[in-house]
C-alpha cells in the first residue's frame, strides 16, 4: 500500500469498517498484470521489492497485485476494511470467536494491516493507514463504484445470523450507523456455490456490460465461474482468472 497526495486526502475519510482496499495474490504477477489491465484497463507501476504491482485507473489507485511467497496459500482476492486501531479491532474480533491468521504489522511506513478470519472462517483482513499530510499515509482506494473498480463484496457464509452477528458487532456503524451506505452484503454459500464451498467473501468489480467482460475473460484465459445471476445489487457473474483467483463482474 502506497500514495499520498489528492487521492489520499480523499480517501482519508473511510470509517472504520468500510471496505477501503482489494488486493490478489498471485503465483505470477506479471501474468496477472496482463490479464486485469486488458480486462478492467488498469495500468501498473511496481511495488518495490518482492515484484508486487500497483494498479491504477486514470491514475488513481484501485488494488494490488502481490506475488505469493508460500505456494501451500491460497490464490485469492482479498478484501480490506478500514480500522482506526488494527489491533484492538482484530482483538474484539478474535474475542467474538474469530481468529487472528496473521498478527497485525506495519507496513513500510504507510499503515498496520492484520489478517482475521470470521468465526465460520471467512479472511479478509483489516487497514490503518498510519498519519500523514492531509490524511493519512495510504488509506486505501483512490477510485471506487466506476467500471474497472470496486464495487462490492459479498460474504458467503454458512449460517447468515451467526455471520450477521459477528459482523453486526464489529463493524456497527459502517453496517448500521447514521451515515452508514454498505458496500458489503451477506448471502448463504448455497444460494451460488456448492454446499462444500468454504465461506468465504467475494470481490465485486463494475462493468459496464457484463456478457462483453465474460467473452474477454474467457479470451484471456480465465473462465465462467457462475454464469450471470439478478441479485439486489444488480448482475453478477463470478469468474477466475487464469491463475485461478475468484471474483464477481457487477453490472449495475
Amino acid at each position: 500500500m502506497a500514495e499520498n497526495g489528492a487521492s489520499a486526502q480523499r480517501a482519508s475519510a473511510y470509517a472504520e469498517g468500510v471496505p477501503c482496499w482489494v488486493d490478489a495474490q498471485l503465483p505470477d504477477v506479471p501474468a496477472g498484470r496482463r490479464f486485469y489491465g486488458e480486462l478492467f484497463g488498469w495500468s501498473f507501476e511496481d511495488a518495490g521489492p518482492g515484484a508486487a504491482a500497483w494498479a491504477r485507473l486514470d491514475g488513481e489507485p484501485v488494488a494490488a497485485l502481490v506475488p505469493k511467497t508460500d505456494g501451500r496459500m491460497p490464490t485469492v482476492w482479498t478484501v480490506y476494511f478500514a480500522a482506526r486501531d488494527a489491533g484492538a479491532l482484530a482483538g474484539r474480533a478474535r474475542e467474538a470467536g474469530g481468529q487472528i491468521v496473521v498478527p497485525p504489522r506495519p507496513v513500510d511506513g504507510l499503515g498496520t494491516t492484520a489478517l482475521v478470519a470470521d468465526p465460520q472462517g471467512a479472511v479478509f483482513a483489516l487497514w490503518q493507514g498510519a498519519p500523514g499530510a492531509g490524511g493519512t499515509a495510504f488509506a486505501g482506494f483512490g477510485r471506487r463504484h466506476q467500471p474497472g473498480t470496486f464495487a462490492w463484496a459479498e460474504l458467503y457464509t454458512r449460517d447468515t445470523e451467526a455471520a450477521d452477528a459477528f459482523y453486526g458487532d464489529l463493524f456497527h456503524e459502517a453496517l448500521f450507523g447514521p451515515d452508514a451506505a454498505p458496500d458489503v452484503g451477506r448471502a448463504a454459500v448455497t444460494d451460488v456455490f456448492p454446499a462444500e464451498m468454504p465461506p468465504h467473501f467475494l470481490v465485486h468489480f463494475r462493468v459496464e456490460d457484463c456478457e462483453a467482460a465474460l467473452g474477454t475473460v474467457v479470451r484471456l484465459g480465465g473462465r465462467v465461474r457462475v454464469p450471470p445471476f439478478g441479485t439486489s445489487y444488480g448482475r453478477v457473474a463470478v469468474v477466475s482468472d487464469g491463475q485461478g483467483a475468484s471474483f464477481a463482474l457487477l453490472q449495475r
